[in-house]
């Protein structure tokens, strides 16, 4: 394995970092932040990260798809650098297996149809729908033919979040039938519980019995429309399996999971109580509704099921030095995998690996830097930290999720998790959002940080992109563990929009071969996350108590211990 040596230079000057005063920041309830760990944070390398990334991006590692000989170059390179800072293994092994299943839909042994009752109240003849046109079906991961036929129920957004005071499901009974609902969750539900209430359809269809479920679009989300994601919806999907065989974030109560086309889901309201623009109006009011549907749905899903492929997380310890709280952990979790190589692009330039720089060799590349400044420690901090790599992330969190349900430390004493994924270093770091700091007392941490380095933190430019939802810390929320995941935010210090150049980054190089070496990254941006995080980790390591969710906070009374 080639291992990139990387040059010893400070950066004294580049980072700007902001003198205060750290008496009136103790008085302020922001952590001080002790001279030997300032001094680590200044040493930060840029060109280490720039190291990093060029490797980890590099054609030969081939998008480091899992399974694939490139992931397992990446693997071996992280490994390295662990062993070379002197975190050790957690039992023998740096690597943590990750069994997988892989399912794909047969579409030629699948179908759907509708059986609509008349005025008689006898059934008519069945309509047969077309895959792919007017409905796509999701894989069942417990078996290879699921066969259903049951009365539809449409139940608004398909959300029941009393604590948020709405609840489609509270004035009906879905036992035995299929629920019908729009995609995403209430307006009126801050972006974060509305990202996390939308993903709960299928969780909360089941535990109230029904046995399928059909979502679709409200018409102004063109985004979710089967139309314009038909290509995305036929590729296999992951999931991953427990020592019993049974593939987890799975309902097998649900006998059918389909999405359905804007125009075949208006016919679902024919001879309702209310007609699909009455439904529509309602749900953008963020009112809880649910009603009858004047038809049933037959529906059988054929899935060709496949394991055998295992992922792997790397993982790191720097054991930790106080007697008492050395059981205790910090995790930092970034995202090692990528797409691997698909199709050539049909525009220059003609490549087909998706060597992923930005998505994620950046969170992997700034993670290794912030262990290198842990590892520089005069003394390393009270708690032990743990440096994560993770496996899967493109497939569902899939790697994350299984290191937070299993984790190769006692899940108990996990106290903290700070994720990056792509953090977005464009344009100079001028402010962030830290997505999760608004949940728990670790927002105490994520302030002095700031304050050091010298950025604002800002509001969530783009509450509509779910990014609460979307990385690897979610894993860790889900397990009740306080996580952090820092974006930049859009101040860039000119002329430029900052969400803008986010947003057409997303439109035109996200998940493409375009997102290579070959991007004005800002490695002074990129120092300024390494400070981030290491400080971030360093004060939550040294902390007296460990983080707490705030009182009555959703997520932490959803899933806290």
């Amino acid at each position: 394995m080639r291992v990139i040596a990387l040059a010893c230079k400070a950066l004294p000057t580049v980072i700007g970092t902001t003198l205060f005063s750290l008496a009136g920041m103790a008085q302020s309830g922001t952590p001080a932040i002790p001279a030997e760990a300032q001094k680590a944070a200044k040493a930060v390398r840029p060109e280490a990260i720039e190291a990093h990334m060029r490797y980890l991006s590099d054609d030969k590692l081939q998008g480091r798809k899992p399974g694939s000989p490139g992931y397992e170059l990446a693997a071996q390179y992280v490994e390295s650098q662990f062993k070379s800072l002197g975190f050790t293994p957690v039992g023998k092994s740096y690597r943590q297996a990750v069994p997988l299943r892989r399912a794909q839909v047969v579409e030629e042994g699948s179908s759907m149809s509708l059986t609509r009752r008349g005025a008689d109240g006898l059934d008519g003849p069945a309509q047969a729908l077309t895959y792919g046109r007017n409905f796509i079906l999701s894989p069942q991961f417990g078996q290879a033919t699921s066969e259903v036929s049951a009365p539809v129920v449409f139940v608004g957004f398909g959300v029941s979040a009393p604590e948020l005071g709405y609840d489609d499901y509270a004035n009906i009974d879905v036992r035995g039938k299929i629920v019908a609902c729009f995609n995403g969750a209430p307006a009126s539900f801050p972006s974060n519980q509305r990202a996390y209430s939308g993903s709960a359809k299928q969780e909360v269809a089941a535990a109230r019995g029904a046995v399928g479920i059909i979502t679709f679009s409200l018409p102004t989300d063109m985004r979710a429309r089967i139309e314009s994601n038909a290509p995305r919806n036929r590729l296999p999907t992951y999931r991953w399996v427990d020592p019993k065989g049974q593939a987890q974030r799975t309902y097998p109560q649900l006998k059918v999971i389909a999405s359905m086309g804007d125009s075949t889901a208006r016919t679902l309201f024919a001879g309702a109580e209310k007609t699909f623009d009455q439904a529509r109006i309602a749900a953008t009011q963020s009112k809880p509704q649910a009603f009858p549907l004047n038809l049933s749905v037959r529906a059988r899903t054929q899935t060709e099921l496949n394991d055998g492929l295992v992922g792997e997380n790397i993982v790191g310890m720097l054991p930790g030095t106080d007697p008492r709280l050395k059981d205790e952990y910090v995790v930092y979790v970034s995202h090692l995998d990528h797409l691997g190589i698909t199709r050539p692009l049909k525009s220059a330039p003609a490549d087909s690996i998706n060597n992923g720089a930005h998505d994620n060799a950046s969170g992997v590349a700034i993670n290794l830097e912030a262990a290198r400044l842990f590892a520089s420690l005069p003394k390393a901090p009270r708690r032990s930290i743990l440096f994560v790599a993770v496996t899967g992330e493109e497939m569902g969190l899939l790697g994350s999720d299984y290191f937070a349900s299993n984790p190769t430390v006692p899940k108990d004493k996990i106290v903290a998790n700070l994720c990056l994924d792509m953090p977005f270093f464009f344009h100079p770091l001028i402010d962030i959002v830290p997505y999760g700091s608004e949940h728990s007392s670790m927002v105490g941490a994520v302030n002095a940080a700031a304050q050091f380095v010298g950025v604002q933190i800002a509001k969530d430019p783009i509450p509509e992109q779910a990014v609460f939802m979307r990385s690897d810390h979610f894993s860790f929320v889900r397990q009740g563990i306080p996580a952090i995941y820092i974006k930049s935010g859009s101040t860039t210090g000119d002329t430029r929009d900052g969400t803008k150049l986010n947003l057409d980054w997303r439109a035109t190089v996200y998940h493409t071969p375009k997102d290579d070496m070959n991007q004005p990254f800002d490695w002074s941006a990129a120092a300024r996350h390494v400070q981030l995080q290491f400080l971030i980790g360093y004060l939550t390591a040294q902390a007296d108590e460990r983080p707490v969710w705030n009182k009555g906070d959703f997520f932490g009374t959803k899933f806290g211990r």
